[in-house]
């Protein structure tokens, strides 16, 4: 394995098959299988990886569900604020362990691991302070000698489905809320990233959470992930991925138990730029919001909208910007790291392919495998277009690819940028509060930032329109994700 100075704890751990957290317990699969996790700079194996097969989906549902029954809901909520504020405690301690796990596993530069295990601390921390402030109400109703209130509950067992791009960060976005309204928990993490989700198992064990209410289940979409999706006895599950796979999903839990969904899915953001912005501004943000993370990012502003009369110079600054991206493995402090794995490789060189016959190219282009230790890397690339119905301007990429057009009217960009699938995500630069107004109030968005990009904070809602999903995640919305309300009437 092609990774300098790893902890030696760390490096013993990894030599060993990476098992299964049920019921407070490591245990191997039952059916026995196991698969290779890839380093993606070098395109090497890591470790062994336990596969979890529907009887293992099944132990650890009917485990998660004894521990809500015995343990979990009947304690005080204030106690499960204190575990939650003990796990973020021992991911800071071990947090030079955690950014090393997520480069490896994932391919980040070390910068990119660290901001992601300082979100980690953020939100368990956020959402132990949630956990005894969850509230219900009382209504006033006409009914003689009655009184009426609604209770907020737990939903009892809950799936939480990761992606491979932040795999930390977005494990702590659905299970900090998650237990903090009293949920037990499947965590599954994408099979390419298991890592950092397996640690956090550790240190929930070494916290005190009851045996059974953190559950760590790694594999496949299939048999893994369609298991839980199917498991009559979880009550709600939290995904965040593909559209399609989100399909996949609702159509799963709708044929079984119709399981609570919510979905955070793929997005194409409009990152519109009007000729008065702060060019300088738009200069040192518009390049990481479209490259960041290799460009694996679903909230990316991949279509770049340029009013025309600064578009030639906009266009000229990225090009040159994007050229001097340093590309490398996650530990070498690069800008950018490799793609997660060889088939998004060739994937995202797809698009690009078939993208050259169709669009003007102005920079990148070419995957760099071979180059760069034979990892998955991609040069940073950009086509410019006047097409929004080419593939190369419609499709989430999920690359270090990005789309340029020049508009000329604001109502002519705001049509263009809501005719498309996705409504993660989108951006104004303008110096015009009427001009940024109009925008937030007509594009189709989940989130609109307004001469910034990709900022977020635990207590701020996240989430999609469209076919980028649906349900909040983060702030007081999340806590909404995993409750259930409960109308009550007394007669006295």
């Amino acid at each position: 394995m092609s990774f300098p100075k790893l902890l030696p704890d760390l490096q013993q751990q990894l030599n060993s098959e990476q098992l299964l957290l049920i019921n407070g317990e490591w245990v191997r699969p039952q059916a026995g299988h196991f698969f290779e996790s890839i380093n993606p700079a070098t395109g090497e194996p890591i470790t062994a990886i336990a596969q979890a097969d529907e009887q293992d989906v099944d132990q650890a549902a009917q485990a998660a569900q004894m521990a809500y029954r015995e343990h979990w809901s009947k304690m005080a909520p204030a106690e499960r604020a204190r575990l939650l504020w003990r796990l973020a405690d021992l991911i800071e301690r071990d947090r030079e362990l955690f950014i090393q796990l997520e480069t490896l596993d994932n391919g980040k530069p070390l910068a990119g691991s660290y901001y992601d295990v300082s979100s980690a601390i953020k939100h368990f921390r956020y959402y132990a302070g949630w956990a005894d402030k969850i509230e219900g109400s009382t209504i006033p109703v006409p009914q003689k000698d009655t009184f009426t209130y609604v209770r907020k509950e737990a939903l009892g067992v809950v799936g939480l489905i990761v992606p491979w791009n932040f795999p930390l960060m977005m494990a702590a976005w659905k299970l900090a809320p998650a237990l903090a309204c009293g949920n037990c928990c499947l965590l599954k993490p994408a099979e390419q990233t298991c890592l950092t989700a397996l640690q956090l198992g550790r240190l929930s064990i070494e916290a005190g959470f009851p045996a059974g209410v953190i559950n760590i289940l790694t594999g496949p979409g299939l048999p893994t992930g369609d298991a839980i999706a199917r498991h009559p006895g979880i009550a709600k599950l939290s995904f965040t991925g593909s559209t399609a796979t989100g399909q996949k999903i609702m159509t799963a839990a709708a044929a079984t138990n119709l399981k609570r969904i919510s979905l955070e899915l793929g997005g194409k953001s409009p990152n519109i730029i009007f000729a008065d912005a702060d060019l300088e501004a738009v200069s040192q943000t518009v390049l990481w919001s479209s490259f960041y993370n290799a460009g694996q990012e679903c909230t990316l502003g991949s279509r770049i909208f340029i009013e025309r009369p600064i578009y030639e110079q906009v266009v000229e600054r990225l090009s040159a910007a994007a050229q001097q991206l340093k590309v490398g493995p996650g530990w070498e402090a690069p800008d950018l790291g490799p793609l997660i794995s060889e088939q998004q490789l060739s994937r995202v060189d797809g698009y690009v392919q078939r993208a050259k016959n169709q669009a003007e190219l102005v920079t990148g282009g070419i995957p760099l495998q071979g180059k760069l230790a034979n990892g998955y890397f991609y040069a940073p690339t950009i086509f410019a277009h006047t097409d929004d119905e080419l593939e190369i301007a419609r499709e989430e990429v999920f690359g270090p690819v990005v789309c340029v057009s020049p508009f000329d009217e604001q109502e002519e960009v705001i049509q263009r940028a809501n005719n498309n699938p996705y409504g993660l995500a989108a951006a104004i630069w303008t110096k015009s509060m009427n001009t940024a107004q109009k925008c937030i109030n007509d594009l189709q968005a989940g989130t609109i930032w307004v001469n910034a990009y990709d900022l977020f904070d635990p207590a701020v809602p996240f989430g999609g329109w469209k076919a980028s999903g649906f349900g909040r995640e983060m702030g007081k919305s999340a806590i909404d994700l995993f409750t259930a309300e409960k109308s009550v009437w007394v007669k006295y």
